[in-house]
């Protein structure tokens, strides 16, 4: 499943979920959490089945954001849409292993074994302590993704940025943190979402950085961010080039260990990003 980029839409606007598939991302996140009043969430089930239902043969992958698992809400949310056969479950406020085997258990109850669901890991403090324990529920995931605004009310912090909308050390530990309990769990790390959507300029530097630090993908919250997401997060011909060099020197000699490329040393470590940036490209 390439997911590059992952446009959030409110799941009370169906226009806008209509409006979304087009708009070139890789994936849409059919939100019934934050972007829906909670006297609007009865609608919104049955505007997101009604649209899953509707679109079931688009080639964008669209999953569903239900809400927390212990706010009396997901089973609701889960009784409306794993009929529709969304691709997969986001859950917001997952705290490690238990809480994905919690949702597999639901979903399997209601006829789904096969979707996939993509946590945000970071959103409460005893969730960063669980980051580790992806890597034992990895069959079920679809990627592994983070947040930088619930995190800080749960603790009290007045933010998690900087002035140049940088994070602040306690939040970059969990982006840095993220990011390493997804590659152990061999699943893409997701970047979060950039907030401030006029910034466009600000979105390239920020989605560059993600792109340069390992992740294979971000979360968009409008949809002109998604070409620039969708740029900053495919390999470049250059980039191809060199991996399918990398490669080529490797498979010509079979046996080295470190080899030489370009005036460069390469070994094994470089032979597996190669091989991985080409998968992505």
């Amino acid at each position: 499943m390439r997911l590059r980029s992952l446009l959030f839409v409110p799941g009370d606007r169906p226009e806008r979920m209509r409006k979304a598939v087009g708009m070139g991302a890789d994936a849409l996140i059919l939100d019934l959490e934050d972007s829906v009043a909670s006297e609007a969430k009865p609608a919104a089930r049955e505007a997101v089945a009604t649209f899953l239902k509707e679109t079931a043969a688009c080639e964008v992958a669209l999953f569903v954001r239900i809400n927390p698992l212990d706010g009396g809400l997901a089973d609701d949310d889960l009784d409306a849409v794993i009929p529709a056969r969304p691709a997969g479950i986001m859950l917001p406020k997952a705290e490690g292993a238990a809480s994905i085997l919690d949702l597999d258990r639901r979903m399997r109850q209601r006829g789904d074994e096969d979707g996939r669901i993509l946590p945000i890991a970071t959103e409460t403090p005893r969730a960063i302590f669980l980051l580790g324990e992806y890597a034992g529920v990895a069959e079920r995931l679809a990627g592994l993704t983070w947040g930088a605004e619930d995190l800080p009310a749960a603790i009290g912090a007045l933010g998690a940025r900087q002035e140049d909308g940088s994070y602040t050390p306690p939040y970059e530990i969990a982006r840095a943190l993220t990011l390493f309990a997804a590659s152990a769990a061999e699943v893409a790390p997701i970047e979060t979402v950039y907030p401030a959507i006029r910034d466009l300029e600000g979105l390239a530097a920020y989605a560059a950085r993600g792109a340069r630090d390992g992740f294979q993908g971000m979360m968009a919250l409008h949809p002109d961010q998604v070409p620039i997401i969708n740029a900053a997060f495919t390999p470049g011909a250059e980039d191809v080039a060199r991996a399918r060099a990398v490669i080529d020197a490797f498979a010509a000699n079979p046996g080295a260990g470190v080899l030489m490329l370009e005036g460069q040393m390469i070994d094994r470590p470089h032979l597996k990003k190669a091989q991985a940036l080409l998968a992505r490209a």
